[in-house]
């Protein structure tokens, strides 16, 4: 259990790949925090990271406002005395034609998958480099490098998370901390109004596979820095 006794910050954390990411990081003896706007769902995952002996918090916070970010790290800071660990994985997708996607949800889908992660990125790096360490993960998408119809918002949101992540690994890298991103392709959760269990999804990533991910990124040695790693459902080809 390499991660043991670390602590780490999850955001999107009521279900789905956040949820996932919970779980497997609790299996490995990491403290949380969890992060997202469903307080019910969010407790609901705390208490089992609770039952598995580890120390878990919930913040019900918007990602895209500067004051509520700063008030969720603080309270991990508060309560662990430390962040070792943060997940930049809430995001929305909102899937029209250009003609036809406002600016209120262009605006919308930009300031919470790229402004939320450089919002809570801001909130914990300054202690990360006073410490000399630290790991931020960032949850992209396959589409973070490719585009596909309808998809003029989340492709600009992950895109510019992409360039957000590459900048942030080489102001950060000489200073201890690491910096990854994760790209899934399609996964069974209820992302964009899907249904896990719909026949649409079989043969579909499952948040679990992202999770191991985020485990493996997270725990390699000091010496090796995993900056990204790319997760394709066997059922599509690229």
């Amino acid at each position: 259990m390499k991660l043991k006794n670390k602590a780490a910050v999850i955001t999107g954390a009521s279900r789905g790949i956040g949820e996932a990411i919970a779980r497997a990081f609790a299996r490995e003896g990491v403290d949380l925090l969890l992060v997202g706007r469903n307080k019910a769902d969010m407790e609901n995952v705390a208490e089992h990271v609770r039952g598995l002996g580890r120390k878990c918090l919930v913040s019900v916070t918007d990602v895209t406002r500067e004051e509520e970010v700063a008030q969720a790290a603080e309270m991990a800071f508060e309560a662990f005395g430390k962040i070792d660990i943060l997940v930049n994985n809430a995001g929305i997708g909102i899937f029209k034609t250009i003609q036809d996607i406002s600016a209120d949800e262009w605006n919308r889908v930009l300031a919470v998958n790229l402004t939320g992660p450089f919002l809570f990125t801001k909130a914990v790096l300054d202690a990360m480099i006073e410490r000399g360490q630290g790991q931020i993960i960032n949850i992209s998408s396959d589409v973070g490098t490719r585009t596909i119809p309808r998809g003029s918002a989340y492709c600009a949101s992950k895109f510019g998370l992409e360039g957000f992540t590459g900048v942030l690994a080489k102001e950060v890298r000489k200073l201890g901390i690491k910096v990854g991103v994760i790209r899934p392709g399609l996964t069974a959760t209820f992302f964009a109004g899907n249904q896990p269990d719909d026949p649409e999804t079989d043969g579909w990533l499952h948040p679990e596979d992202v999770a191991e991910a985020a485990v493996y990124m997270a725990s390699a040695s000091r010496h090796a820095l995993v900056d990204e790693i790319v997760l394709h459902p066997t059922i599509q080809e690229y």
